[in-house]
This record gives C-alpha cells, structure tokens and sequence, in this order.
C-alpha cells in the first residue's frame, strides 16, 4: 500500500467571547482544516505552519500538547492511504486570504456549525479533541 503524508492545523480565534474556528472549502467543495503534503526536510509543524499561511494568509500560534491524527484511504488513488496530522493553532487579527485556484472560500464557524460541514468522521473527531483541549486549558487557566 502506498502512503501519503499531510500536516495541517485546527485554527481558532476568540470574537466577542465566542469561540471561532477556520475552516476551508476546497476546490472541489469540501470543507476541513488547511492542510497539505510536507516538503523535503520540513517538520510536521514546519509543513503545518507553510500549509496554513500559504491556504489562508494567517501566521498561526501553535498551542503546545496538542497532536491529532487522521489516516484514510484516498478514493481518487486506489491502494494510497494517507495520514494527516493536525496541530493546534491560534490567530489574532490576520486577514483570511484564501488560496486562489484551491481554496474557494474562508469560514469562521463555532464548533458545532463546522461540525456539520464535514464529511469525514475523522475531522469531525479532530475538532472535537481540539474544542475538548481548549476547554481544558481554558478550565486549567481560570483555577
């Protein structure tokens, strides 16, 4: 089996008490976190931070502890399964600027808006580790 490899983040921010979280709609219409393949050398949170700037303009601030993963088969390659690890990540005031000729739009969505919009079980279960962490840390702050 052949085995492809992407790294990309869960980004949020924080408007008006309400937590917010970045997602993308593709190209082709699906909607998940920005992300992409590594390249040459890069770390996992090098191709991360490069995927999430280059698809959404935004320089993320990765929160420490967080690291999830999500393995599916490709249906466009029969025989390819590909991994994606997921960081965590924060942004304060950048400009969303979605990736011409990949990225048709931008969203800011509360968790349980974005959870509707995905397909695939897996991201839906990333976002939910990642809102899970954040009340946690939220909750470890406020002792």
């Amino acid at each position: 089996m052949n085995r492809e490899k992407s790294c990309g983040a869960v980004v949020y921010t924080r408007k008006d008490g309400q937590l917010l979280f970045v997602i993308v709609q593709e190209q082709q219409g699906a909607y998940s976190f920005p992300k992409g393949h590594v390249e040459g050398n890069e770390t996992e949170e090098q191709t991360a931070h490069r995927e999430v700037f280059e698809e959404t303009g935004i320089q993320p601030a990765f929160l420490p502890g967080f690291r999830e993963t999500d393995e599916y088969d490709l249906a466009e390659k029969p025989g390819t399964r590909k991994q994606v690890v997921y960081f965590l990540a924060e942004y304060k005031g950048d400009s969303l600027i979605p990736r011409q000729g990949e990225i048709q739009r931008i969203l800011l969505l509360p968790c349980d808006q974005a959870m509707r919009c995905f397909e695939h079980e897996g991201t839906r279960r990333v976002l939910a580790a990642a809102s899970v962490f954040l009340s946690q840390r939220r909750n470890n702050i406020m002792d």
